[in-house]
């Protein structure tokens, strides 16, 4: 639903805040809070802040990635590719469970090749490019697995780290 997409991106600004918040300045170390916090990793943790955009998520060196092939952001890590077997607007697509460095516009009913969804395209967040969309809705019960996941077109990632 178009509430879940406005949601999750209302949730990833109030991780966003939290972490500026916490962090006075990336130059400058943090006193010792190792007593006051859990030793689970924030989901800041993952978000490395930098000046020029407001975050930027990068996956693990050390796993196989897909990256915008406009600005080079990460998108997606390898193992959370679910199918090749999709057609997007543009041409073949992915289907991913989760993706990073995406954001999310308002969802819309669209019939598409397996019947009516609801969708929400969805770009970079770094260069603004519309990469694909997420399922919110699937109207038939077999389309149901679709939901909360993700395609991201072919003509806009390209593979990066450990591809041979």
């Amino acid at each position: 639903t178009a509430f879940a997409c406005i949601f999750q991106c209302f949730f990833c600004q109030q991780i966003q805040q939290s972490c500026s918040s916490s962090a006075a300045s990336p130059d400058v170390a943090a006193p010792d809070t190792a007593a006051t916090h859990s030793l689970e990793p924030r989901p800041c943790d993952m978000v490395k802040m930098t000046k020029s955009k407001t975050f930027q998520a990068y996956l693990p060196s050390c796993h196989r990635t897909y990256s915008c092939i406009h600005c080079r952001a990460h998108l997606a890590n390898h193992d959370e590719l679910i199918s090749k077997s999709f057609q997007g607007s543009q041409g073949r697509a992915y289907l991913f469970n989760s993706v990073v460095n995406v954001g999310c516009g308002p969802a819309e009913e669209r019939v598409l090749l397996t019947g009516l969804h609801a969708v929400a395209d969805i770009y970079c967040e770094n260069c603004k490019t519309t990469l694909g969309w997420k399922y919110e809705h699937a109207f038939e019960s077999s389309q149901k697995y679709k939901e909360g996941k993700f395609i991201i077109e072919l003509a806009h990632m390209i593979k990066d780290n450990g591809w041979e």
